[in-house]
């Protein structure tokens, strides 16, 4: 008893060491005595008399992160042009996602927007059945947070008893049949003769014989799946499309669209991007194209013919002239046809063009393009040429009236100076509303982009 009281003095008077040495020291205790949840705090600055072993000690509950709590994820705020959108589900029921990591998009009319997880889990419930509509604050799906980590780490746990464990015996296998019984009896006797017939059979020729395999070949390959089986699918119109598709009817039905056409000789602005692609390259960071020579070409044909760049406003029967240029260039997606807006394109350069248009086609190839970038726009560019068209006819972008067709560059014959010369050669195509634009303005303002494109020179003569 006295030993046994020896060592509790002991290891009390280490322990009343050790707290004086600490500076607010925070032991969290195992013992029995506390929950894990408990822990005890030692002030240093409490008066105490040294000759005394009385301590104060206060308890307290500490703050735990509090796991497999379950939030529910709503829909963000859409912008001010968009309403609704379509949910599109990446992840189901069940699925463990991390932080940050996308759970679904929503297709709205003009982009799809992505709605991360907000923090580690485990799906808990999806709200909104995939491709049902949803507003800006709908709920979508309630997650479980840190709720995945647990059971990722129980999976190897439970999976290495079951492959320590050895395989049961299996029964012995039944003695092999005896090989006499596989063989068959040695015959002794011969076969008997197969009789004579009385008289001949009657004899067919070769072409009368009908064949009866033939029939069955092709059923056989039918019903183990057929290389050239003639099926169908039918896959539902994303809301983007469909909008697309309702804007380009609409321009049909509103638009008297009429267009005109005129070929460009792209051998100056081709020998001088061969020029200066480097030298444009190195200081600017960035490849000099086609695409800001036309861009350009069409602001400065735009403040020329300023009915190209007006509208009309079919609510109050008025023509809208605009005294701004913002551009909108036509980009193809796998999710459809987007159309980003550069903005102020009559106060920039080249080097200006060419990095918006890098930094829109960057946006919509990762399906970053937010609402913003496509709203406005006075006037539209497409470049088929990218694809190899040679000759196409644009429908308007509304509420625009005008759009300009690119296309692709071929090496054709022209007459230059009384001689046949082969040249780059690119066709050109303006589409017009007729309502607003009168032929006279869409010919002069092709031709004004034919000039510049043809010799950019006119741009610093003002011609």
């Amino acid at each position: 008893m006295l030993s046994h009281s020896r060592c509790l003095t002991r290891n009390f008077g280490r322990s009343l060491s050790a707290i004086r040495q600490g500076n607010n020291v925070l032991a969290r205790r195992a013992s029995g005595a506390l929950s894990v949840n408990h822990s005890i705090t030692f002030n240093k600055n409490l008066k105490s008399d040294p000759r005394s072993s009385v301590f104060q000690i206060q308890y307290f509950r500490t703050s735990v992160a509090y796991r497999n709590e379950v939030v529910t994820v709503k829909t963000p705020a859409f912008a001010e042009s968009v309403t609704e959108g379509d949910v599109r589900w990446e992840k189901a029921v069940g699925d463990t996602v991390s932080e940050d990591e996308v759970v679904c998009e929503i297709e709205t009319d003009k982009t799809s927007v992505q709605v991360p997880s907000p923090a580690a889990g485990v799906i808990e419930e999806l709200l909104v059945p995939d491709g049902g509509k949803v507003e800006g604050g709908t709920p979508l799906f309630k997650l479980r947070k840190g709720a995945g980590a647990p059971k990722a780490a129980e999976a190897p746990k439970a999976e290495a008893p079951a492959a320590a464990a050895p395989p049961p015996p299996s029964a012995a296998p039944p003695p092999p049949p005896p090989p006499t019984s596989a063989v068959g009896p040695i015959p002794t006797t011969m076969p008997p003769v197969p009789p004579v017939p009385a008289h001949a059979m009657d004899s067919k020729p070769v072409s009368a014989i009908k064949p009866t395999a033939a029939t069955a070949a092709p059923v056989a390959p039918a019903e183990g799946g057929a290389k050239g089986a003639r099926t169908e699918s039918r896959v539902k119109m994303n809301r983007m499309r469909l909008r697309i598709a309702q804007r380009l009817k609409e321009a049909q039905n509103t638009c008297a669209m009429l267009t005109t056409f005129n070929e460009v000789d792209m051998s100056n602005i081709s020998e001088m991007r061969k020029s200066y692609k480097d030298a444009f390259l190195k200081k600017h960071n960035i490849k000099l194209g086609f695409m800001s020579a036309f861009v350009k070409a069409a602001a400065y044909a735009l403040a020329d013919q300023p009915a190209v760049n007006a509208v009309i406003d079919d609510t109050t029967k008025e023509i809208v002239y605009r005294d701004y240029v913002d551009i909108s260039v036509a980009v193809a997606t796998p999710k459809g046809l987007v159309v980003p807006v550069i903005r102020s394109v009559e106060g920039m350069n080249f080097a200006d063009i060419e990095k918006a248009i890098n930094l829109l086609g960057e946006k919509a190839r990762k399906n970053e393009l937010a609402v913003e970038d496509m709203d406005g726009g006075t006037f539209t560019i497409s470049n088929g040429g990218v694809f190899g068209s040679m000759f196409g006819t644009p429908i308007i972008n509304p509420p625009q009236s005008a759009i300009l067709g690119m296309h692709g560059i071929f090496d054709r014959p022209v007459a230059v100076g009384g001689k046949v010369e082969i040249r780059p050669m690119m066709y050109v195509a303006l589409t017009y509303d007729h309502r607003l634009i009168d032929g006279r303005e869409a010919v002069t303002f092709l031709r004004k982009i034919k000039s510049v494109v043809e010799d950019p020179r006119v741009l610093l003569l003002d011609m």
